[in-house]
């Protein structure tokens, strides 16, 4: 895995790199960036990369190495979070958004006795435990149009608001009967979205409550042919999920040594760019 991907994360890193450069510093966020990359494609500590033996596999590193302080205090910084938006934004805007999105998340469990203070108790997929969950909105490209990460105690309506409020290009937008509210139908309407979700209540908007026009279209549209198909699609979204985590390298189980929001951020950030990275590599193979 590391031959086939390295060359592509390293060469995505450097070109990105180019444009950008940050005062005051001794190691510019590229470097800081292949560091933390390399680590998350072997599923080592960051402090792991930091060590020049072992990057002995590959010539394509950087010339100097920056220490394991520097590294843990520079990675999870709101310098890098630019720059890791920017690799993102590079890798997903190479492809065309479609018309179907779907929203839904996907728990990250630690260890019941952990002493992550940011990690909460809270329901993922049906199970009992605590964590994170990361929130995602998929499309047809190879990263999603948009995605946060919260602790698995706070409800998905929640981050739901803050992810519909970051994308556009409108369209349908899928998602399970736990989105199915008026304010969120309302939000997905005004960025140019149709929001179609299963029912959450059999009697859901013949109440005496204000519906809205968007959540009645959807209530409308789920019992026809045309909406039932649409929904039916809602399923890919957990194909977008397996294919992060089914490869060697991949978005599994949170490690020990990834604890508190900002650095399962990161974490998760560059697992999604390895996949990205995977998912472009084998669509050329395919072509």
């Amino acid at each position: 895995m590391e031959r086939e991907l390295w060359p592509e994360l390293y060469h995505l890193v450097r070109r990105i790199g180019r444009q950008v450069h940050q005062k005051g510093v001794r190691y510019q966020p590229w470097v800081i960036a292949l560091l933390v990359l390399w680590a998350a494609l072997h599923d080592r500590p960051r402090n792991w990369a930091c060590e020049r033996k072992n990057w002995s596999t590959t010539r394509l590193r950087p010339v100097q190495l920056p220490s394991a302080s520097v590294l843990a205090r520079r990675a999870d910084s709101v310098g890098m979070g630019l720059f890791w938006r920017m690799l993102e934004q590079a890798l997903r805007n190479s492809e065309c958004q479609g018309l179907l999105s779907i929203v839904d998340a996907k728990p990250l469990f630690v260890g019941g006795c952990s002493k992550d203070p940011d990690a909460r108790f809270g329901f993922g997929a049906g199970v009992h435990g605590k964590g994170y969950k990361l929130h995602t909105i998929w499309a047809n490209r190879c990263l999603p149009e948009a995605w946060e990460i919260a602790p698995l105690h706070q409800h998905e309506l929640i981050v739901a608001r803050k992810l519909v409020a970051q994308i556009d290009g409108g369209g349908y937008l899928l998602g399970d009967g736990n989105y199915d509210e008026t304010p969120l139908h309302h939000l997905a309407g005004q960025r140019g979205f149709q929001l179609l979700t299963n029912d959450r209540r059999p009697n859901a908007g013949k109440g005496h409550r204000p519906v809205g026009a968007f959540r009645r279209r959807s209530i409308e549209l789920r019992h026809t042919t045309f909406g039932k198909t649409l929904l039916a699609q809602r399923g890919a979204i957990e194909r977008s999920f397996g294919h992060a985590t089914i490869f060697a390298g991949g978005l599994g189980p949170l490690p020990a040594w990834v604890r508190r929001s900002t650095r399962v951020r990161t974490w998760v950030w560059s697992k999604l760019l390895i996949n990205a990275v995977r998912l472009k590599a084998k669509s050329r193979l395919v072509a």
